[in-house]
């Protein structure tokens, strides 16, 4: 993982170096905010529309949207919107436990980037490479660096990979294989993050992963009552389907499943959506060129950062 301390970061996003706006920057984007307003189920079609503009960007918050509603404790954060003289949506941001934002204006950024320094435990945010670097900008103390900086490139799929045979058993997981999937996905996050979401919240960890289960979003395939392959589809909407936690079992790695599952999943995926996204590490070009031979191309530099 191309993990990045907040020591080595400015390295990495040079215009984060020396960040932080100025009195007069800050001036500015505190009247901003004044423009930025909690979004309620009225605004439910209208955020979706303004959100389905940029589709592919924007799938975390619309299926959070489309699942859960614009207020919802499952949201782990609140959805805000800002408007401009008109009362047309310049931007939506969900301000929580992650930061995400989709913004049209420098200023909707900055007022977005002002109201989240009063969130008081945001643990990820994560955007395109630009837009990242311009929110922190605004948010950040001078001199302040994430603790993390994770960059990686996203990739997606439009159209079924037809070069790998179907694989027998691979199917939606099941509440019974509960707790083998929840151990998977709590290691991926460790690696990345390193943070352990079975020691700092349970609970609400097991939670999501059922919910994501009874959704029909985790994906696996067993042999002899262990997992070789799983992913968890984190978002879906009718425009894309947002990939995370692919994983190969060790011991069942360069045997070809993790290209003929993945592969099979996007066939079947694509019958109900137009694209499937993930992020790759920036760094690792071995695992680039694996998803790139099973039909992914990539399409933007993000980053994530970890608080």
């Amino acid at each position: 993982m191309a993990l990045i301390t907040s020591n080595d970061a400015a390295g990495f996003l040079p215009h984060m170096q020396g960040a932080g706006a100025s009195r007069s920057q800050q001036t500015a984007v505190k009247l901003n905010s004044l423009k930025v307003s909690l979004l309620t189920e009225e605004d439910k079609a209208e955020a979706l529309a303004f959100l389905q503009e940029r589709a592919l960007h924007t799938v975390v918050m619309s299926s959070f949207i489309r699942d859960n509603g614009l207020a919802s404790p499952l949201n782990r954060g609140r959805f805000y919107g800002y408007r401009n003289q008109q009362h047309q949506l310049e931007g939506v941001a969900l301000i929580g436990h992650t930061l995400l934002f989709e913004s049209r204006t420098e200023d909707a950024t900055a007022a977005f980037a002002h109201l989240a320094q009063d969130c008081p435990q945001p643990y990820l945010m994560m955007g395109e490479h630009e837009r990242v670097a311009r929110f922190w900008h605004y948010y950040a103390p001078v001199g302040e660096m994430p603790r993390l900086l994770h960059p990686v490139h996203f990739l997606d799929l439009r159209e079924p990979f037809k070069g790998c045979e179907p694989v027998e058993g691979l199917r939606p997981a099941t509440l019974d294989e509960t707790e083998a999937m929840m151990s998977i996905q709590a290691e991926m996050i460790f690696e990345e993050s390193g943070a352990n979401p079975l020691e700092s919240d349970l609970e609400g960890f097991r939670g999501r992963c059922m919910r994501r289960i009874e959704q029909g979003r985790v994906w696996t395939l067993m042999k002899d009552g262990r997992p070789v392959f799983k992913a968890d589809v984190i978002a879906e909407t009718p425009e894309t389907v947002y990939l995370e936690g692919v994983y190969v079992s060790p011991q069942e790695r360069g045997k070809g499943y993790g290209r003929r599952c993945l592969s099979q999943m996007g066939s079947i995926l694509l019958e109900r959506t137009k694209s499937i996204c993930l992020f790759v590490d920036a760094l690792d070009a071995k695992t680039q060129t694996f998803y790139k031979s099973v039909g992914y191309t990539f399409r933007s530099h993000y980053d994530l950062l970890y608080f």
